[in-house]
């Protein structure tokens, strides 16, 4: 049986970009560097006001 392929979109990613991962130290890192931040303050920002990219940027004060 032949498989069907999928075709790619680039919705998965900027769906993806728009999210900050708390549990994933390489997002968490990317993001204390660029916000100038902890990674311990990155990772209660994501806890307090959820993971939404926009919405942890702002409470970080970037």
């Amino acid at each position: 049986m032949a498989v069907a392929k999928k075709a790619k979109t680039a919705r998965g990613r900027k769906q993806d970009r728009a999210r900050v991962a708390g549990g994933q130290n390489y997002e968490v890192q990317y993001e204390a560097k660029k916000t100038r931040k902890s990674a311990s303050a990155v990772k209660k920002a994501v806890k307090k006001v959820g993971n939404a990219r926009k919405r942890v940027e702002k409470k970080l004060g970037r």
